[in-house]
């Protein structure tokens, strides 16, 4: 699969996670990255928007990890690929269990170099790979197919700028970042890098998630 001209290379550990200030997207205000520097580690997801239904599921895994890792002083936030209006609306009737930023111009996934491959230079054969990234389908089906499937099962109706987001030429991958507290990343996890567009929809796993807070550095 060739990734043209938007081939990223992703931040790894040991690279200084870059701060940001996005437009809140679960209530008013903002979010800052940098609020937690010295403070506390984050886990940073960063997103497609909520037109995906990859996403969305994700997004509560992702929520659903926050809680646990609140216990051993992990902080999470989320950016998500649309506008903060049209974030606050889906997150008014699915609230979120973490803070959610909105990114629509994919800033935040360009600092931290999370690929975007243009939806033109991904072959065919890729789109026809089976995924059931959930397990909530009966098996695994092409992509374009397990999307449409998972979304008939949300009963999820598309907004005007859901469906503008789905349009736009590239296909942004999905990238997961711990950051400690003097702003390093110390793992990450980018979807589709090593299982190839099979790995489309794949978030970590606890056990993943465990293993790499067990490695952040103690406190000073």
């Amino acid at each position: 699969m060739s990734t043209g001209a938007e081939t990223r290379t992703p931040l790894g550990p040991g690279d200084r996670a870059p701060d940001f200030t996005l437009p809140a997207a679960d209530r008013e205000g903002v979010v800052s990255r940098a609020d937690c520097r010295g403070r506390t580690p984050v886990l940073l997801g960063l997103f497609r928007g909520v037109y995906c239904p990859f996403c969305r599921r994700a997004l509560v895994r992702m929520g659903q990890v926050a809680e646990r890792l609140r216990a051993e002083g992990v902080e999470a936030l989320a950016v998500v690929a649309t506008t903060a209006e049209n974030a606050r609306l889906y997150f008014r009737y699915r609230p979120p269990r973490l803070r959610v930023a909105a990114d629509p111009d994919f800033t935040t996934h360009r600092l931290y170099g999370v690929p975007a491959p243009r939806r033109a230079d991904i072959g065919e054969s890729s789109w026809a790979l089976p995924v059931n990234p959930s397990e909530e389908l009966p098996e695994p089906l092409p992509v374009r197919e397990a999307s449409a499937a998972l979304s008939r099962l949300d009963g999820y109706a598309p907004t005007p700028p859901d469906r503008a987001d789905a349009a736009r030429p590239s296909l942004q991958f999905l990238g997961q970042f711990l950051v400690d507290r003097a702003g390093v990343i110390r793992w990450s996890d980018v979807e589709c890098a090593r299982e190839g567009f099979a790995g489309l929809g794949k978030f970590p796993t606890d056990d993943e998630l465990r293993a790499a807070v067990r490695r952040l550095p103690a406190p000073a």
